[in-house]
């Protein structure tokens, strides 16, 4: 199969090629500013995004199977400074790519969010009402009607969570971003009473290998981990892992502080519609821990430990 695939260079989108060249497929992956080679792509082009006109072109060029959405923007605070340019990504491009792929009856798979939902359910299920609190969920959301809007038989998207994984650059997930905090001298502060269900990006990037080989899964899943954890249990499991002091990390509570009043408190999901029909599983945590290494640019700093 040829896919083409957007954030080629990002923690979930290099995982996914390295997925889907294990499972014998053909992907052409698009990249940013991104010097470096991603493995697992058959071609690599850079491209602006945010240039419509350009990405048609080379997808009408390639006319691939399948399309992969892995691009955003994720960062809450650059969303809600300046969504009209983080609505360019996470907005305009998926509706673009639904578009494209309707044209070419390919298969397309979106990336979404856990964050459409607002935390205060105790679980949510597939048919669960969203209620975005915070910019870059209202776009994912508004990403999700306009993707099904316009390529309901071709489309598929996949709610994701907290991503563990490693990275090309070592600073994008995670384990990844708890090493920058402790390199430079820092305690990590992490929220007991904030619960997500954390998922290896290997895994999710596994999940959508299938869904790109399957014609009978379409319209909004979600996928995880196997449960939902504290932040602060995630740093405790990490610590462990890597042989590092407890004392790395601080308990907090999120509580009723207005400076948290656009983070969900918890995002817990059924992922058994999926789950049931995939040959890839959810994780425990502690399993996906096995897959994660020290990351590149804070080895020097584990090693003088």
């Amino acid at each position: 199969m040829k896919i083409l695939l957007t954030g080629a260079s990002g923690l979930l989108g290099s995982a996914f090629a390295r997925s889907a060249k294990r499972r014998g497929h053909h992907v052409l992956g698009i990249v940013g500013q991104f010097s470096g080679s991603v493995d697992g792509l058959a071609s690599q082009r850079q491209l602006d995004l945010r240039d419509l006109n350009a990405l048609e072109s080379l997808v009408l060029e390639t006319f691939p199977d399948a399309i992969v959405n892995c691009a955003a923007i994720t960062e809450i605070p650059s969303c809600e400074s300046d969504p009209e340019t983080s609505a360019q990504l996470n907005v305009a491009l998926p509706e673009k790519l639904a578009l494209l792929a309707r044209h070419l009856f390919a298969t397309f798979i979106h990336i979404s969010s856990e964050q459409v939902f607002d935390g205060k359910q105790s679980l949510y299920r597939r048919d669960s009402t969203p209620n975005p609190i915070n910019e870059y969920a209202r776009q994912k959301l508004e990403s999700e009607k306009r993707v099904h809007d316009l390529a309901t038989e071709f489309a598929t998207t996949l709610r994701l969570p907290l991503l563990n994984g490693n990275s090309p650059s070592g600073t994008r997930s995670l384990h990844e971003r708890l090493f920058q905090t402790w390199s430079r001298g820092q305690t990590a502060t992490l929220f007991t009473d904030e619960f997500r269900q954390p998922c290896l990006v290997d895994n999710a990037a596994d999940a959508m290998v299938e869904l790109c080989e399957r014609s009978d899964l379409k319209g909004v899943y979600s996928w995880g981990g196997d449960k939902p954890l504290s932040r602060f249990e995630m740093g405790q499991a990490i610590c462990k892992h890597f042989g590092l002091p407890e004392s790395l990390i601080a308990p907090a509570e999120r509580g009723d502080d207005p400076r948290f009043a656009n983070r969900q408190a918890s995002l817990a999901f059924d992922l058994t519609p999926l789950s049931g029909k995939l040959k890839t599983q959810p994780q425990a945590f502690v399993d996906q821990l096995d897959s994660l290494i020290v990351p590149k640019p804070f080895r020097a700093w584990y090693n003088s430990l």
